[in-house]
């Protein structure tokens, strides 16, 4: 019988996969004629949802590491490695949508999109530095690069930054997405230089507070 841990871990696999689920069915159904309901620009919508979940999984895989240490949550580890490789997936989702639907397979277009248009840019870079975060994110790896492997992975907050400003340069009416994510990545970096240098704040977890008052 599955442990109720590998049935959680299960149900976060599967939670995690749900919206590309959504998003291949609702493709599916254009493609054979069903009626769905992608709005007057389909491919724009299909580019704007999966760079949603994007930086959403990139975000919430940069937050893993204050949540798991806040409210002292080591278990949180366990899902560190799908979140980050989801942020990946959705990341090149997101680029495959723009690439097949918005623009025909033309890698001539492609070309010139990335060096004329910063946005294109900045997100293009965010999807190249992730894929080797992506392929060394395995035990394997992390032992055959040892202390390279947190340097290597510290770009994740590049990354974090490089989606931020690719959604900043996106918006044209609202900046409140942008504010946001800005925001949690910000504070996500900010928390692990502090924790670093900060002898208190390394023993400090949320659960104290709790704590203290029931003592009072």
């Amino acid at each position: 019988m599955m442990p109720w841990r590998s049935w959680l871990k299960l149900g976060v696999f599967l939670l995690s996969f749900y919206p590309a689920g959504a998003i291949f069915y609702a493709v599916y159904r254009a493609y054979v004629g069903l009626p769905v309901d992608l709005g007057p620009d389909p491919p724009q919508t299909l580019a704007l949802e999966t760079g949603q979940w994007a930086i959403r999984f990139l975000v919430l895989s940069l937050w893993i590491t204050p949540l798991r240490y806040l409210f002292n949550a080591p278990y949180l580890w366990r899902y560190r490695r799908m979140i980050g490789l989801y942020a990946l997936f959705y990341t090149a989702l997101h680029f495959l949508v723009f690439l097949f639907f918005i623009l025909q397979l033309s890698f001539a277009d492609l070309g010139r999109e990335i060096v004329e248009r910063p946005y294109i840019t900045l997100g293009f870079a965010a999807l190249v530095l992730l894929i080797p975060l992506g392929l060394t994110s395995f035990d394997a790896a992390q032992r055959k690069l040892g202390r390279n492997w947190k340097r290597l992975h510290r770009l994740v907050y590049v990354i974090g930054i490089l989606a931020v400003l690719h959604v900043v340069w996106i918006v044209r009416s609202s900046y409140g997405d942008a504010v946001l994510y800005g925001s949690l990545v910000t504070f996500a970096l900010l928390y692990r230089v502090l924790r670093s240098r900060v002898g208190a704040l390394r023993k400090f977890h949320l659960l104290l507070l709790f704590e203290g008052k029931r003592k009072k």
